[in-house]
């Protein structure tokens, strides 16, 4: 009994950005652990488990903007086409907080700020909406949604030197939103059977990131655990999530982040 609590033979999932760093490994997971897939997203990533699992029909690429309500709804119809019901929706994708001069908080836009915090909440907002109808007809299921410790926490400026990766402030403000939209989604689609929670990952950074020696040394010194997070590291909560394992679980936001936001 117990150990058939993470499996996710019969679900049906849609991952966006499925495609990303950290998207990659939630998705040959979720197919790991036996769940039919839509990866839904702009580029397409291939190896050789992705690949088996297009051929097996267990894995679908569903090109999807996620700044456009129609292109959603289109992945979404797509999807209930191939799949026939939808079980777990993975809001991983994300677009658009600003880079340089203009991710400074005296520099930024209205425009830089609007698309940021787009990128971060109103995505995910869109394809909730979209997905409520085919999650209902569905008799219910798990959403997860991608926030972040910055949604939390402030960056601490002092840890980012000359990196170039300095945290805009459009990017917490957004994700913030995330776990409002988070609570407020559990609390509004309970009824439905419609269960919803967020992650909130730490300090991942991209390859191309982590080559900043000095940048990495100060990341790894501010968790708990003295390092940053590896993209196979968010696989279990976003397991847990999408499972029976957490069927009790919703309206959480689950850290992720070595310890960084517990000091």
């Amino acid at each position: 009994m117990y150990t058939e609590l993470f499996s996710l033979q019969h679900k049906s999932v849609i991952i966006t950005g499925g495609s990303g760093y950290l998207g990659s490994a939630l998705t040959e997971a979720l197919l790991a652990f036996g769940a039919d897939v839509t990866l839904a997203d702009l580029t397409f990533r291939t190896n050789p488990v992705l690949d088996a699992a297009r051929q097996d029909g267990r894995l679908r690429n569903v090109v999807c903007d996620v700044a456009e309500t129609e292109s959603i709804k289109t992945m979404i119809q797509s999807h209930k086409e191939a799949s026939g019901r939808l079980d777990v929706l993975v809001n991983c994708a994300n677009y658009g907080a600003g880079y340089g001069k203009e991710a400074e908080l005296e520099f930024m836009t209205d425009e830089v700020w609007q698309k940021g915090v787009d990128g971060a909440s109103g995505t995910t907002f869109r394809c909730i909406r979209e997905a409520i109808p085919c999650m209902r007809e569905s008799g219910g299921g798990s959403i997860i949604n991608f926030a972040s410790m910055y949604g939390v926490v402030s960056p601490d400026p002092s840890i980012y030197g000359d990196s170039g990766a300095n945290n805009p402030p459009n990017y917490g403000a957004g994700k913030a939103g995330v776990v409002q939209l988070t609570r407020y989604c559990a609390a509004h689609l309970a009824k439905y059977g419609i269960r919803c929670n967020s992650v909130s990952p730490g300090p991942f950074p991209n390859t191309i990131v982590g080559q900043n020696d000095q940048f990495l040394a100060n990341l790894n010194a501010r968790t708990m655990l003295g390092r940053v997070g590896k993209p196979e590291e968010m696989v279990g909560a976003v397991v847990l999530l999408a499972s029976d394992a957490s069927s009790y679980m919703t309206g959480t936001n689950l850290m992720v982040d070595g310890g960084w936001t517990a000091w």
